[in-house]
């Protein structure tokens, strides 16, 4: 299987979607949005949440209050969500392979991409990276120690099996011959790399974003980045891709972003798009913290967003196939994993 290359929409040539704007009347909030982040504080959603949320709450005039509530992978706050009103009051943030595969892994068995509004800000790629003191130098030497007997006695620093840590290391795993390893699980990406720098786990596969500081630090070492370019990170040395080592591995971009489910009133949908294609796509702020974390400055939404997020997506339900981890087929939301392309549901 060849490595899928990574495709993304920059901000210049983002408006393909312009021109088709509703032009239903801008809708104007009369009290604050929660904007719930299903994960703990410092990590990778929480990180970008955070830098956009301010640009929304500008344009729509009402402060957007951005609230942690971690759990199951980021289910138990999704789901808050979709039990909330749609009023549009109630916002979500997250990766979106994480909101579309959440039936498969079984966290929310109703749920599916098509139950969102879709608006993404960046991408991101897993790192893995190792303490400073690690006896792992390079990324070979830490596939040799996972494929020997001392593999499972490894412990590898995620934010759980449906993070992208956790989709990482498995997916690792799955390319070079299903080594074990031993997972501890943290509330979010931040907490697991800041426990794998202080010497609790000896490995993260975390994103880039949640690892950046601490590896400009000197307190983290990263050995490969999972892409199949170098990440190249002001101040440090290139990181380098881990088709170097795995050159078969199949890749795809980590869509990060802020999801309205469906059923919120028509003029909600209108106005944040208008917004994302505005004042997001044209935003300075998170074009910084992208170039500053290691991330991809990417804005989209709507079906371009649907349509550049589909490759991450069937990528997780299909490995989550591979590794016996799927509660549910990836068929049931249209996904056939035979020939790894979206099919739709009859």
């Amino acid at each position: 299987m060849k490595p899928m290359q990574f495709v993304l929409a920059s901000g210049t040539a983002l408006m393909t979607l312009g021109a088709t704007l509703s032009f239903a009347q801008d809708w104007q909030p009369d009290r604050p949005i929660n904007l719930i982040v299903p994960w703990g504080a410092g990590g990778s959603t929480d990180q970008v949440t955070r830098v956009t949320a301010p640009i929304l709450a500008e344009a729509l005039g009402v402060e957007v209050v951005v609230v942690n509530q971690p759990g199951a992978s980021g289910a138990i706050g999704t789901q808050e969500v979709l039990n909330a009103p749609k009023d549009g009051y109630t916002w979500t943030a997250n990766a979106i392979a994480n909101n579309a595969t959440y039936s498969v892994t079984g966290l929310l068995p109703d749920t599916d991409i098509d139950d969102w509004h879709i608006y993404l800000s960046v991408a991101n790629v897993p790192v893995v990276s190792v303490p400073a003191d690690s006896q792992f130098t390079d990324f070979g030497q830490l596939l040799e120690a996972f494929q020997s007997d001392m593999g499972r006695g490894i412990s590898v620093a995620t934010a759980g099996i449906t993070s992208s840590g956790g989709t990482a290391i498995a997916a690792l795993s799955g390319a070079a011959d299903n080594f074990e390893y031993n997972m501890i699980t943290y509330d979010g990406g931040g907490p697991a790399a800041i426990a794998t720098a202080s010497g609790e786990a000896m490995v993260t596969t975390q994103l880039a974003v949640e690892q950046t500081e601490l590896i400009r630090g000197g307190r983290l070492k990263a050995l490969a980045v999972l892409s199949d370019q170098p990440l190249v990170l002001e101040g440090v040395d290139p990181i380098p891709p881990i088709t170097n080592w795995l050159p078969d591995m199949e890749l795809a971009p980590d869509y990060f972003g802020i999801f309205l489910p469906v059923g919120v009133p028509e003029e909600v949908v209108a106005t944040l798009d208008r917004i994302w294609g505005e004042e997001v796509a044209n935003s300075e702020a998170i074009k910084t913290y992208a170039e500053t974390f290691g991330a991809v400055f990417a804005p989209s939404y709507g079906a371009e967003a649907r349509a550049l997020a589909m490759p991450v997506v069937i990528l997780e339900a299909c490995d989550a196939v591979e590794r016996g981890e799927a509660v549910n087929d990836p068929s049931t939301i249209g996904i056939d994993c035979e020939t790894r392309t979206e099919v739709g549901v009859q």
